[in-house]
């Protein structure tokens, strides 16, 4: 359990780091004395390094292992809030903006590789649970710049107790975290191509990725906006609807494992992507405030293991007769999803711009949709890759 707990921890942190400076975004705009405008610049600056680091990733931690890009990543990730909260001006906020993008990026795809190992180790599809470990963090990362501002804390005073309190539990957990250097001494287990590149399982995984980084981040960053524009709420009861969609994906994924062991990877994502579509396009269609709000606690079921599931398969993917592999495989796709969570924004913000926020969340709805078919030929695609091996042996 020892693994399955510090695995855990780590994915928690994460979640944390990114719900700790995340919340405190409007001090830090007065903090720097930034417009909307030049504030947005900034944030691009955190996807930029995100997406860079994502890219490289996998091929660092099949050099010197999970667990020492972990530490590395969590520690760089708790200096980037310190020079965050510090930051006095726009550009020296971006560049700490950067940097946090960096440790993220790198940290994701190290804590997926380390749970994969647990995964392997255990012989048990886990990996949702890792996963809820982040939405639990990110929860209390939030909560607790709640506090913090309510207390007048400066976001220095306060990301900078977020950080120290990141690097205890780091020291805590870290000895447990599974992925030390690997050694790959086994052949590939059913992969022609081990460029990940040139193999369409791979891309398809990414897709499903992708358009899940999509759904989620339009339900994180609009869903306010919709309620408060089209459906006439206040923006205290607005926020609400973010806050079922995260605690139920929240919950769901704590659950997810067991239900993913009855049904498989693949009835779980089509499933999950026709109930997030659901979800999001009575959201989007009949004008009533409740509906949005269990349209949104739907698409965060629907949406709860899509993430999840499609980087535990592209590690399995990427397996070698040894047990080791993957790390290429996850950074790889995790790259790509990334793109989701850069690209989506501004399509979706332009949508309603010459639309309205519902023609938006049709949008969404449709791109949720997508995971259904993307899973069902990434399916399709793993068994011909493991037919053209067998074949060849």
């Amino acid at each position: 359990m020892r693994d399955r707990i510090a695995v855990f921890a780590v994915f928690a942190l994460n979640g944390l780091a990114v719900g700790s400076w995340a919340s405190r975004t409007p001090a830090l705009t007065a903090q720097v004395h930034a417009s909307p405008g030049v504030f947005g610049l900034a944030l691009l600056a955190a996807s930029t390094g995100l997406l860079a680091a994502a890219s490289v990733s996998g091929r660092l931690i099949e050099r010197v292992g999970a667990r020492a890009v972990v530490a590395g990543s969590t520690a760089l990730a708790a200096v980037s809030l310190v020079l965050i909260g510090f930051a006095p001006t726009v550009p020296l906020l971006g560049g700490a903006l950067f940097v946090m993008g960096v440790s993220i990026g790198t940290l994701d795809v190290a804590m997926n590789v380390a749970a994969v190992a647990v995964e392997r180790r255990t012989g048990k599809s886990i990996m949702v649970v890792f996963h809820a470990g982040f939405s639990v963090g990110a929860l209390a990362g939030s909560l607790a710049a709640g506090l913090a501002a309510g207390h007048g804390w400066s976001p220095a005073h306060h990301l900078t107790a977020a950080a120290v309190f990141t690097l205890v539990v780091l020291l805590l957990v870290v000895r447990a975290v599974p992925g030390i250097r690997p050694e790959h001494t086994g052949k590939p287990v059913a992969t022609p191509s081990r460029a990940p590149i040139r193999r369409p399982v791979l891309w398809l995984l990414a897709a499903v990725a992708m358009c899940s980084a999509i759904a989620e981040g339009a339900s994180a960053d609009w869903s306010a906006l919709l309620m408060t524009a089209e459906r006439g709420v206040g923006q205290g009861a607005a926020a609400l609807a973010f806050a079922a969609f995260q605690l139920v994906m929240a919950v769901t994924r704590l659950v997810g494992s067991a239900v993913q062991r009855r049904f498989g990877p693949t009835r779980c994502l089509v499933g999950g992507s026709a109930l997030a579509a659901a979800g999001l396009l009575a959201t989007a269609t009949i004008p009533v405030p409740a509906v949005g709000y269990a349209g949104f606690a739907l698409a965060g079921a629907g949406l709860a293991a899509s993430f999840p599931l499609s980087l535990s398969l592209a590690g399995d993917a990427g397996k070698r007769g040894d047990g080791t592999g993957g790390e290429r495989e996850i950074g790889f796709v995790t790259a790509i999803a990334y793109t989701g969570f850069l690209g989506g924004p501004p399509i979706i913000g332009g949508i309603a711009q010459a639309t309205d926020y519902s023609v938006a969340f049709v949008f969404v709805a449709l791109v949720a949709a997508l995971i259904l078919p993307a899973a069902v030929a990434a399916r399709r695609s793993r068994r011909r890759e493991e037919a053209a091996a067998m074949a060849g042996r």
